[in-house]
C-alpha cells in the first residue's frame, strides 16, 4: 500500500467513515503522458525551489546482476540467524525471534535506513512519509498486531467490552479527505458532484454488493475476504474470482459507470499500483470487503496515521529489537554449507566485503532479489506468475501556502478526479501544535500507464527537473498559483514499489509453496508472498517465517 488512502463517500452513499466501513482502503489515478503534462506546465519559474532526487539505491542493488566486481571478503562473522532485508517483514521477524529468546540475530539492509516502502523522512518543517502512510483500524482477531500497537502507544487501553481504545492523536483528524471534481472540492472521494442518476444507481448497487461480501463466509466458515489473506475462505465460489481481471468482472456485472470505474481504478492503483484491468477480481473485491476492524472509539472506517506515515510503525518495530541491525549492506553469493548458510555482504560505505556464516537465513526480500540470492540453490522456490512490481514516484513538497478553490477545505487526503496522480496528503495534518506557516504535502503517482519494466526504465531516465515540472503541472491544475509557494521539493522513485495481485497470482499461482522453508536453513517472508503490499501482510509474513524458524528441525 504506497499511498493507500481511505476512500471517501458521496452524499447519496454513507459518509466517509460509514463508506470505508463498507470498503477497504486505497486510491489510484491515470498517469498523463509526459507530452501532455509538459503542455500543462506552469508558466512560473521553479528555479527558486530547492531539492533533488532521493530514492532506493538501485545502482548498488544492481550489482547483484554481476557481483564479480565486488571485492573478496576481508573478514568472517558468525551468527545464529541472519535476516536479509530490513522492511516491515524483516523487522517483524527480528522482533518475534527476540520475544522468543533468539537473541543472536543479525539483520542487514541495503538502504541507509530500514523500513522499505514504509520509510519516512524529515526536514525543518515536518516529518513526512516516503511511502505507506496509514494503517486501518485492525480486525480485533489480529491479536499479534494489536499487541504491537499497544506496545507502540497507539492502543492506550481496552474498554470493559474488550475493545481497544486508540490514541486520539493517532486516529486521523477531520477533515479527512476531499475530491476536486468539476472545479469544486467535495467532501469524500466517491464522485458526487455532477454525477448523473444512472451512475449513482450503479455506485449504490456496488456498495450493496460490498456490504454483502464484507459479511460473507465460505463453506469452511471463514470470511470470504480477510486480512491477512491466508485467513480468507478457500471456498471456490470466491477464489475462482482470482482467475479473471477486476475490469472483466465489472463488465460482466454491468458496472459501466465512468465515475464508478474511475473510483475503482483509483482504489486498485493506490493499494496495488495497477489498474482494475491488471488486478484480479478477487483482489479488487478484497480491497473493499476485507476491512473489519472494531474499537471502543473507532470503527473499521477509521485510519491511524502519523506525520512520518508508517515510518512511525517501522521505528517501533526497530526499537523492540534494536541490536545488530546493519544498513548499507548488499547481500550476495548465498550458499548452503554443512552447518547452515554462507552469505557475502558488501558495505557500501567502507567498500569492504564480509562473509557471514549463519545457521539459518531469512530472506525478507522481494522476489526479484530473492531469485538472484538463490542462484546457487538448485531447488530455489519459483513464483509463477512472476510478481508484477509497480513503480511509483513520490514527492515531498514544502510550501509556504496553498491556494484553495471553492468547497471542502484542505484535508488529510486530497485527490483530483481524472488526475495524473492519486493525490497528495497533508503531512502536517496530525500535528496539533503546527502554527500558520510552511507545511509539507506528500504527492503520490503510480506509473501504471504501461508495463512495469517500461515504466521503470522511463522513471530512471527522467531527471529531477523533468519530474518537478510534471509534478508542478499536475498541482497547478488543482491549485493555480502554487508554484511560487513551493520552497523545497524532494522526489523519490520507487522502481519496485509494491506487488500487484494480477489474475491468478493470489490463489492460482505458487506463492504458498514458494514460502516453504528449505532444509530448515532458508526461510522466506515478504509481501510478494502475499500478493498484496499492506503493512498487515508484511507484519504477518515476518511472524509466520519467524515462527517456522523456531520450530525444531
Amino acid at each position: 500500500m504506497i499511498k493507500q488512502d481511505a476512500p471517501g463517500a458521496a452524499a447519496f452513499s454513507p459518509g466517509r467513515r460509514d463508506f470505508v466501513a463498507r470498503t477497504a482502503l486505497g486510491a489510484a489515478g491515470l498517469l498523463l503522458s509526459p507530452a501532455l503534462l509538459d503542455s500543462c506546465a506552469p508558466a512560473a519559474s521553479h528555479a527558486h525551489i530547492q531539492g533533488g532526487m532521493r530514492g532506493a539505491n538501485f545502482s548498488v542493488g544492481h550489482l547483484l546482476r554481476d557481483p564479480t566486481k565486488l571485492p573478496a571478503p576481508s573478514r568472517t562473522v558468525q551468527t545464529d540467524v541472519l535476516i536479509i532485508g530490513g522492511g516491515v517483514s524483516g523487522l517483524a521477524a527480528k522482533r518475534w525471534l527476540a520475544r522468543h529468546g533468539r537473541r543472536e540475530v543479525l539483520l542487514v539492509e541495503l538502504e541507509a535506513a530500514v523500513g522499505g516502502n514504509a520509510a519516512g523522512g524529515r526536514n525543518g518543517v515536518s516529518a513526512y512519509p516516503w511511502g505507506a502512510h496509514y494503517l486501518p483500524v485492525p480486525d480485533v482477531r489480529n491479536r499479534e498486531l494489536l499487541e504491537f500497537l499497544q506496545e507502540a502507544g497507539t492502543i492506550t487501553g481496552f474498554a470493559p467490552d474488550g475493545l481497544p481504545i486508540y490514541s486520539e492523536y493517532h486516529l486521523c483528524h477531520d477533515p479527512e479527505e476531499r475530491l476536486l471534481i468539476h472545479g469544486h472540492w467535495q467532501s469524500g472521494l466517491v464522485p458526487e458532484l455532477g454525477v448523473p442518476a444512472a451512475d449513482r444507481e450503479q455506485i449504490s448497487r456496488f456498495f450493496g454488493l460490498i456490504d454483502e461480501l464484507r459479511q460473507a463466509q465460505g463453506a469452511d466458515g471463514r470470511d470470504a475476504f480477510a486480512i491477512p489473506l491466508d485467513k480468507s475462505s478457500a471456498d471456490p465460489r470466491f477464489r475462482q474470482l482470482d482467475a479473471l481481471s477486476f475490469a472483466d468482472y465489472l463488465d460482466r456485472e454491468g458496472y459501466t459507470s465512468p465515475y464508478l470505474r474511475w473510483y475503482l481504478d483509483y482504489g486498485c492503483k493506490d493499494d496495488y499500483g495497477a489498474t482494475a484491468a491488471r488486478v484480479s477480481a478477487w483482489a479488487g473485491l478484497h480491497y473493499f470487503a476485507s476491512r473489519k476492524g472494531r474499537a471502543h472509539n473507532a470503527t473499521h472506517a477509521d485510519v491511524l496515521t502519523w506525520p512520518e506515515g508508517n515510518g512511525f510503525l517501522v521505528e517501533h518495530l526497530r526499537r523492540q529489537a534494536p541490536d545488530n541491525i546493519h544498513s548499507g549492506q548488499l547481500a550476495y553469493d548465498l550458499r548452503e554449507t554443512p552447518a547452515g548458510v554462507s552469505v557475502l555482504t558488501y558495505d557500501v560505505a567502507t567498500r569492504q566485503t564480509t562473509r557471514i556464516e549463519a545457521r539459518q537465513v531469512l530472506l525478507a526480500t522481494p522476489y526479484f532479489v530473492t531469485r538472484r540470492l538463490l542462484a546457487q540453490v538448485p531447488d530455489a522456490p519459483t513464483l509463477r506468475p512472476a510478481p508484477y512490481h509497480a513503480p511509483w514516484v513520490i514527492a515531498n513538497l514544502t510550501v509556504d501556502g496553498l491556494p484553495q478553490g471553492p468547497g471542502q477545505p484542505l484535508s488529510w487526503d486530497n485527490v483530483q478526479y481524472g488526475s495524473a496522480a492519486v493525490g497528495y496528503i497533508d503531512a502536517n495534518h496530525q500535528d496539533l501544535g503546527l502554527q500558520p506557516g510552511p507545511r509539507v504535502m506528500t504527492y503520490y503517482c503510480p506509473l501504471a500507464h504501461t508495463d512495469p519494466d517500461a515504466a521503470r526504465r522511463e522513471a530512471y531516465q527522467t531527471s529531477y527537473e523533468q519530474w518537478l515540472q510534471r509534478i508542478l503541472a499536475e498541482l497547478e491544475t488543482a491549485h493555480p498559483g502554487i508554484t511560487p509557494r513551493v520552497q523545497q521539493a524532494e522526489v523519490w522513485v520507487w522502481g519496485h514499489g509494491m506487488v500487484a495481485p494480477t489474475p491468478g497470482y493470489v490463489w492460482g499461482g505458487s506463492r504458498a509453496t514458494a514460502r516453504q522453508p528449505l532444509r530448515h536453513k532458508l526461510f522466506f517472508a515478504h509481501t510478494d508472498l502475499s500478493g498484496i503490499s499492506l503493512f498487515e501482510e508484511a507484519f504477518y509474513q515476518g511472524i509466520r517465517a519467524a515462527t517456522e524458524m523456531l520450530l525444531p528441525a
